[in-house]
């Protein structure tokens, strides 16, 4: 039975609108400490040692000396002015408690249809509330507690008994209203989600708790009880506050009421992150090429970094943040994975900035968030396209020889041309940070966007290639170079493993690409390619080493042991889970007792990072593996049935759950834990594929191709499913059929390699010798040692 694991990256999952338009484009700079020496009254000194109380608790995370929050009312005292900048922005609008000032929807006895629900929005004793479909369908009436944001739309949350707060999907366009605005609208207005859907307003990815708490207030703790299914989430303040960004700032209170020579003595000013990467840089802009050089060489990531924690498409593995730490301390930002990002890179799902921006010129050449972005009241620094000229000298690139557009017309725009915005959320518009020359050619090649089509949206993708190669000769590559190669990758063209190991070691690349090589590697893993992953395990970037873990999967627990063992004392939080991960399933009579007393501890630590997560169906899965391979398996059933609980359609937790009792040999209880899987959940292929392998198992082949087929049916995209088809085809006696079910699959799939095997032995057994010889001639070109093949191409070749 094969076993699916439980993803715990943003990018793998079908994640909730919630979080997905409050940070526009945002970056903290380092506050001025410049100030004069002047005495902190008493409201200071009752902050230094104590956290904020909310609800009547207060927040304490450690004794171990770390600093306590403080509240933004203290660090106001000194830093007037960037907290009056702050005032009124995003951040400080990211929650708040709904009132008559806060609340920007129309709760007149309003009332909104979708999905033939009628919801009602109105007032009763100066609160706001809902009538909605609930969590059984019903319509039920729900106060609304908090306001969610402010532009360009406003969400609602509704806080549950078990201390759940969820968002509704219906949402208020706080747009004017000759942009459209001032009306209730659905997050997902062209799809039917009742409450059934995973993506219904009161299920796990509408959950402040689980998806947006981290990064729309400030120090903020969850409290999940697994035990009881509840939370008791806190937090010091309710919106992204100043220490949010900066760190608790008890320590900086301490530091500031001392005298000069006591502050001499440190330099980091008591704070936990020094955003001082920008401190005497200064841009100069050349002006024969019209672009600027930094003055310093920038020397850290800690400010994008920082930034990243929230605007990066990430899976947070540490509640434990610590300011001017490695993000991949707490955090594993995603790769430029298929269905978050287009072949070349640009934006296709939402993900926040981060992984854009590291694929730019821009980031390599040293420019961090604060050159463009105000850090406090979060705005670019000038308006529009202006920001692009304190780097780029404007006579030059305001010149209609330059963009060969009208004037103040929208293709003469830095922005259009080279940052194109996507829209999400129905209305909100993000703009792609990868910042790139507009590829229309790439277009024709690779079905990827182009910045000029999106204008001249009635022409053709050939005509704006033939109108660029007419302007400025021939098209020219720009920096992201990485397109075919993963456009290769994902359609199965030959050399892609050269290609993806040209990428891996070409330092010029940018690391996220070089991480997103040798994901797509893991396809084409074969012996020769062991010393590429050896070398990437020792990459200098951490992500890299993490996708390097992850590739050896597919290797032998030996193998495994002796190139990932190292990489449990990473200094890394990321690389060493991955590597206890990978190294789980390796049997201890294989081991030496040093090797088992390390894999156990950094074991344990990758359980905490999916404790973290306990109340998402991923992590409950991702702890179900685990502890099946441990051997554990009364407490990987206990994960299994959690997160069926949490999510009664989540499909990896049945088809895990089935192979588990298949392991134990109790059959009797995987065909009715599939049929609830296929009564619930949504991806019913896979779960109508595990049913046709039991009933393959209990020996009834006849009965498993009605279940394989369905599954095939269903998905006709996974080769897996049509694989195991077509050799359940071939036993039944239905070899032809199985042939040409196998011949689509491998145009679809041509580096298949089982379906090419499969091909070769079926045609040879069918007496078709020539077509046996052109599949394993292909089959030799993936794998060019495989000696079994070697042999039956000799045989081939004799007889033919």
């Amino acid at each position: 039975m094969d076993t699916i694991k439980g993803i715990t990256t943003f990018g793998s999952i079908i994640l909730s609108n919630l979080c997905r338009y409050l940070f526009l484009s945002i970056n903290i700079l380092a506050i001025d400490l410049s100030y004069a020496v002047e005495s902190i009254d008493n409201e200071v000194n009752s902050y230094i040692n104590e956290s904020i109380a909310i609800k009547g608790q207060s927040i304490v995370r450690s004794d171990n000396n770390m600093p306590t929050f403080v509240g933004r009312k203290i660090c106001a005292n000194c830093h007037q002015k960037q907290s009056a900048d702050w005032k009124d922005s995003h951040h400080d609008l990211a929650m708040q408690e709904a009132n008559e000032v806060t609340v920007l929807g129309n709760f007149h006895n309003k009332k909104y249809k979708y999905n033939d629900i009628t919801t009602r929005f109105y007032k009763k004793n100066n609160k706001f509330y809902v009538n909605t479909e609930g969590l059984d369908g019903k319509l039920k009436d729900y106060e609304i507690k908090y306001t969610f944001g402010v532009a360009p739309l406003q969400q609602y949350l509704i806080e549950f008994p078990d201390g759940r707060l969820q968002a509704l999907s219906i949402v208020w366009d706080a747009r004017a209203e000759e942009k459209g605005g001032q009306r209730w609208m659905h997050l997902y207005p062209d799809e039917k989600i009742d409450h059934k859907d995973p993506l219904h307003w009161t299920g796990v990815y509408q959950n402040w708790n689980v998806m947006c708490s981290e990064c729309h207030s400030t120090n903020v703790v969850k409290n999940y009880s697994q035990e009881s299914n509840t939370y008791n989430t806190l937090w010091s303040e309710i919106d992204v506050s100043c220490e949010a960004c900066h760190g608790a700032g008890s320590k900086h209170i301490v530091w500031a009421r001392q005298d000069s020579n006591e502050k001499k003595r440190d330099p980091g000013k008591g704070l936990l992150i020094s955003l001082d990467e920008r401190k005497n840089v200064t841009w100069t802009i050349n002006k024969d090429t019209g672009n600027a050089r930094r003055s310093i060489a920038k020397k850290s990531n800690v400010e994008v970094e920082m930034c990243a924690r929230c605007h990066s498409r990430r899976s947070v593995i540490s509640e434990n943040y610590v300011h001017g730490k490695p993000l991949l301390d707490t955090h594993i930002p995603s790769v430029l994975s298929q269905g978050l990002y287009h072949v070349d890179g640009q934006i296709l799902d939402e993900v926040y900035v981060y992984g854009s921006f590291l694929q730019s010129k821009m980031h390599a050449e040293g420019v961090t968030c604060s050159d463009c972005h105000d850090p406090h009241a979060l705005k670019t620094k000038t308006d529009g396209e202006g920001v692009c000229y304190k780097c780029h000298l404007a006579s030059k690139y305001t010149s209609t020889d330059h963009h060969r557009h009208k004037v103040s017309s929208t293709g003469s725009n830095c922005l259009e041309c080279h940052m194109p915005s996507k829209t999400f959320m129905v209305i909100d518009e993000r703009r792609d940070h990868s910042i790139r020359i507009p590829r229309p050619d790439l277009t024709m090649k690779l079905g990827v966007p182009n910045a000029c089509n999106n204008c001249h949206i009635d022409r053709s993708a050939h005509w704006a290639s033939e109108a660029i190669q007419k302007w400025y000769g021939a098209i020219k590559e720009g920096y992201q170079k990485f397109a075919h190669a993963l456009y290769e990758a994902r359609q199965g063209g030959e050399g892609v493993d050269r290609q993806l190991i040209e990428i891996l070691k070409d330092r010029s690349v940018p690391d996220i690409v070089r991480a997103t090589a040798i994901d797509e590697l893991q396809a084409y893993l074969s012996p020769a390619l062991l010393d590429v992953v050896r070398s990437a395990l020792q990459d200098e970037d951490p992500l890299v080493r993490v996708e390097a873990l992850n590739i050896l999967d597919a290797v032998p627990h030996q193998l495994r042991l002796t190139l990932a063992f190292d990489l449990l004392s990473d200094p890394v939080r990321a690389v060493r889970i991955t590597a206890a991960r990978i190294l789980a399933p390796v049997p201890e009579d294989q081991l030496e007792e040093n090797q088992i007393h390390v894999i156990k501890k950094v074991i344990n630590e990758y359980i905490s990072s999916q404790m973290l997560n306990s109340d998402r169906p991923e992590n409950n899965v991702n702890l179900g593996l685990l502890y099946t391979q441990l051997g554990q398996l009364d407490e990987a059933e206990r994960y299994y049935r959690h997160a069926i609980k949490l999510q009664s359609g989540y499909t990896p937790a049945y088809i895990n759950l089935a192979d588990l009792y298949r392991r134990q040999k109790k059959d009797n209880q995987i065909e009715p834990i599939l049929r609830e899987g296929i009564k619930h959940a949504s991806d019913k292929a896979a779960l109508n594929h595990s049913l046709g392998l039991l009933y393959v198992r209990q020996k009834q082949l006849g009965k498993s191709l009605g279940y394989f087929k369905r599954a095939v049916e269903l998905n006709a995209n996974n080769p897996r499913f049509v694989y195991v088809y077509a050799v359940a085809l071939n036993s039944a006696g239905k070899n032809t059929e199985a042939i040409s079910l196998l011949e689509g699959a491998h145009a679809r799939h041509r580096n298949d390699t089982d379906i090419l095997f499969s091909l070769i032995l079926f045609n040879r057994d069918k007496g078709n010798q020539q077509d046996a010889l052109r599949y394993a001639k292909i089959y030799l070109e993936l794998l060019p040692h495989d000696g079994k093949i070697k042999s039956i191409v000799r045989e081939l070749s004799r007889s033919h």
